[in-house]
């Protein structure tokens, strides 16, 4: 008998950071990501998501010569069109749609509100947790 994949709420990270308003500059982000101990904050503008930066967008910002994080703002290095889903969408759906366009995350969206987010992090603990239950006996 095989188990139904659960969803992805079953696996998110519920109440996940966000960052508010896309004027805020990198600097912001970047102190908010490491004083949380986090890679992905959804940007959120009027209370809805217009982006995701992650401390990849702001290594890049970083590394470009003259740009100042403390005068960058967000909007001008967050990815504008980030995965969103449902906290039911099937795990399975979830992880492929990852993979396939190599997403690091996915914000987890329920009635046009930030519910929660599933990283790749998650993903792999996920992972370890399914092999040490399914397959270590």
């Amino acid at each position: 008998m095989t188990k139904p994949i659960p969803s992805i709420q079953k696996h998110m990270t519920t109440s996940p950071h966000t960052i508010i308003g896309q004027e805020q500059t990198i600097d912001k982000a970047k102190k908010m990501m490491g004083e949380l101990g986090i890679r992905h904050l959804p940007v959120l503008d009027g209370g809805k998501i217009v982006g995701l930066i992650s401390d990849r967008d702001v290594h890049l910002v970083e590394s470009l010569s003259g740009a100042n994080p403390l005068e960058v703002k967000i909007k001008g290095a967050m990815s504008l069109d980030p995965y969103l889903t449902s906290p039911d969408t099937p795990l399975d759906e979830v992880v492929s749609e990852m993979a396939s366009h190599k997403y690091g995350s996915a914000i987890v969206v329920q009635n046009e509100k930030v519910v929660g987010i599933f990283t790749a992090v998650d993903a792999l603990k996920t992972l370890a947790g399914l092999l040490h239950t399914r397959l270590a006996k």
